[in-house]
This record gives structure tokens, C-alpha cells and sequence, in this order.
């Protein structure tokens, strides 16, 4: 069903994504899906690189590795803006086309008060995407 799975990464909070991309290497798995491993950085130096090359070489390196773990193939896309925050949804869009993603996979958090105001990423990206997107919520929410 399945052939083409995208799942937004921040190397700086791989800790909070875990549940999200065991759920993206079981759906590979079940569905014999690559997998594209895609992040937003910014311009500046940040806490993991100091360039966006840099950053893209990081990127890449992980996906190599989960990609190894979990017996997939696999791509990373690396995507710099200035201001990576107010651009991520535009930029994780951009990526589902380049990609040809199927289904996108991403972490998410329990809704509260201020998603009345600024919605979640997750919730942006589902509504302006013909492709599936699951949300995957940590264990901890």
C-alpha cells in the first residue's frame, strides 16, 4: 500500500522521536517501503552543526544507520531556511512532493490550549497533503 515513507527529523531531539521512527521502520518493513529521512536546518551554526552541509553530512549518517538497523533502504533530505521554525510545514510539503511520499510519519504532542492558536505541524501538513501522514505521539504525552 505503501511504497514511499517520509519522516521529519531534528537531530537535536532524536530522544523525543523514537517512538515515531519505530513506527516508520515497522511500516517499511510491513509494506517493503524506502524510507526518506528529511530535516529542516537552519542558515546559522546550531547545537549539532555548524553548516548546513555539515548538517546534511549528520543527516545522512543517521539514515545510513537506520537504515542498517532495520534492513531498509533508505535517503535523507536535508532542507536549510533562514528561519527553519516558521518554515518547517512549507518545507516538510516541499519534501512529499520532491519525494514522492506515499506516507509521511511524524512525532507529535497531545493537543492543548495553544493549538487553538498555532496548530502542530502535523495537523498543517495532513491538511495540505494528498498522502497519508500518521502522527505518532511519545510514550511520555
Amino acid at each position: 500500500m505503501f511504497s514511499k515513507i517520509l519522516v521529519p527529523v531534528d537531530l537535536a531531539h532524536l530522544d523525543t522521536l523514537r517512538p515515531a521512527l519505530q513506527n516508520a521502520a515497522d511500516l517499511a518493513r510491513h509494506h517493503g517501503a524506502s524510507v526518506c529521512y528529511v530535516s529542516v536546518t537552519g542558515t546559522v551554526p546550531g547545537s549539532v552543526a555548524r553548516t548546513p552541509d555539515e548538517y546534511a553530512d549528520k543527516l545522512q549518517a543517521f539514515a545510513e544507520a537506520e537504515g542498517k538497523q532495520h534492513g531498509q533502504p533508505v535517503t535523507s533530505q536535508c532542507l536549510s531556511a533562514s528561519d527553519p521554525v516558521a518554515a518547517l510545514e512549507d518545507r516538510i510539503l516541499e519534501a512529499i512532493g520532491d519525494n514522492g511520499a506515499d506516507l509521511v510519519v511524524m512525532a507529535t504532542h497531545l493537543p492543548g490550549h495553544l493549538d487553538a492558536i498555532m496548530p502542530a505541524n502535523g495537523a498543517r501538513v495532513a491538511r495540505d497533503t494528498a498522502s497519508s501522514v500518521f502522527l505518532v505521539r511519545s510514550r511520555g504525552d
